[in-house]
């Protein structure tokens, strides 16, 4: 077997270097991750600035995921045949070029183009985040330091519509860029100063197929499921390009599998699957699907729900959910400190169970429900999620061998944003069919709203059993953290 050459060490960085560089990688990925929610608020705002429709303006957040799921699968290779620096100097010099075109951009086409730019940043920091964590952070203390992540995973996007409507509060849109943009600049030059390689690199050949396929593949399987969640074909969107979209997705994605599978009997993969010959990555893997649709989901719902039959102005809404998604963000080290004390299993099963108990209490929601109660179950439902989210990730990443971290890696950050898309379409799809079902029957607006919301949380704990199954079965993996040849495996 003929293997991709591998490049040696830098000098192992010192305690201290290693927290700097955790440190640095940590806020940058906040910062870009804050500015992907920044968009929702600011929507009407750029309509009327650009004179743009809905569906149109609509595209910086459908770009922005479409792009994400395109350039993630490709950051297992990139992290594999760039070192640390080159691959954080990469990300954020485009982040900061497209925070600086949406700034100054003169037409809508050009802040669009921004965003695209923007997201191919944003698509590297995750996986890179996570990736040198495991190459840094000993088996024993890896929970208490990925449960940082949950301050990025979930504060970010929780705080991004609040500062946003604050921002626009003070002026104009161009606020948003401009705010975020210096702190980039900052954290762009920390890693040129700071950071070193972390990690062995290999000399692994690019392959041009796999990278087309990667965007003929996961592409549009997101734009479809995005189609699926604004119902159908959305605001004069035709029925059949959703489907159209789904079917040429799964058929790439499945060309795409094909080649990656070719090109792991020479350790050359853009993207390498044998991470699924590991049982504990892929059993971690499969609840973390199953409570990100559940997650996403539910996010979409609950806004929906409370604006649509509840009455509620969107900015209490965002004051509502904010509470949860800063919870989420800061059980996660708690919760990390945990797994490494006690394992997996003694978080991951009883959170299952609330969170499931959270869906049954949505299900019971009527126009008489206060909004403190709402508002509660949200939080215990973050909570919840914290406690679930912070040891599978720890889990799936820890029991693979050291040459296979940016390849997990990758397979997370691509499995986040699919299953995200597929809770959101699955949710909004069976909301709005239900909804209409009863507005047929003659209930007013507001309770027929009301009843669909009920069909898609019941939907969501249907879903979640299937989780709830699954985390019998998590383990906390065995040192596998060796260097051992990919090849073997």
């Amino acid at each position: 077997m003929s293997a991709a050459p591998t490049l040696s060490d830098a000098p192992a960085p010192t305690a201290s270097g290693n927290r700097s560089i955790i440190a640095i990688l940590l806020v940058a990925a906040f910062t870009v991750i804050l500015n992907e929610t920044t968009m929702n608020v600011a929507l009407p705002a750029i309509m009327a600035y650009f004179d743009v429709t809905e569906r149109i303006a609509q595209w910086l957040t459908t770009a922005f995921m479409l792009t994400m799921a395109v350039v993630i699968p490709i950051t297992g290779w990139l992290i594999d045949r760039f070192t640390t620096r080159q691959v954080f100097v990469t990300a954020m010099v485009l982040f900061c070029l497209g925070t600086l075109v949406c700034a100054v951009a003169p037409s809508f086409a050009l802040l669009l183009t921004g965003r695209i730019v923007q997201a191919s940043g944003t698509a590297m920091m995750m996986p890179l985040l996570m990736t040198t964590i495991m190459n840094l952070v000993p088996p024993h203390s890896r929970g208490a330091v990925m449960g940082n992540i949950s301050l990025v995973i979930a504060v970010a996007p929780a705080v991004g519509p609040t500062l946003s409507g604050f921002l626009l509060q003070l002026g104009s849109w161009h606020f948003i860029f401009l705010t975020v943009l210096p702190i980039a600049l900052l954290m762009l030059a920390l890693g040129v100063w700071k950071l070193r390689n972390t990690g062995d690199h290999r000399l692994t050949p690019l392959d041009p197929a796999s990278i087309a396929l990667t965007a003929l593949g996961f592409g549009p399987l997101i734009f479809g499921m995005s189609m699926l969640g604004e119902g159908g074909g959305g605001e004069g969107g035709a029925a059949w390009e959703a489907p159209v979209a789904l079917v040429a997705g799964l058929v790439f994605l499945a060309l795409f599998v094909w080649r990656q599978l070719r090109l792991q009997r020479t350790d050359t993969a853009l993207l390498d699957l044998r991470v699924f010959r590991h049982g504990t990555f892929t059993v971690a893997l499969t609840m973390m699907a199953l409570g990100m649709m559940a997650l996403f989901g539910s996010v979409i719902m609950l806004p929906l729900l409370l604006q649509r039959s509840f009455g509620l102005e969107p900015i209490q809404v965002g004051l509502m959910m904010l509470p949860g998604g800063i919870m989420m963000g800061l059980i996660g080290p708690i919760a990390g400190r945990l797994y490494d004390r006690f394992g997996p299993r003694v978080l991951v099963i009883p959170a299952s169970f609330v969170v499931l108990g959270v869906f049954w209490f949505f299900l019971t929601l009527t126009l008489a429900t206060p909004w403190w109660a709402v508002m509660l179950g949200h939080m215990t439902l973050s909570t919840s999620f914290a406690f679930v989210f912070t040891p599978l990730f720890t889990v799936a990443l820890g029991s693979l061998p050291r040459p296979l971290y940016s390849h997990g890696s990758a397979v997370v950050g691509t499995i986040q944003q699919v299953a995200g898309a597929a809770g959101t379409a699955l949710f909004v799809t069976v909301f709005s069919t239900m909804s209409d079902a009863a507005l047929a029957q003659g209930l007013p607006d507001a309770a027929a709203l009301l009843s669909g919301s009920h069909w898609a949380f019941l939907f969501a704990g249907g879903v979640w059993v299937l989780a709830v199954v699954a985390s019998f079965f998590v383990r906390k993996p065995a040192d596998v953290d060796g260097d051992l040849p990919v090849g073997v495996h």
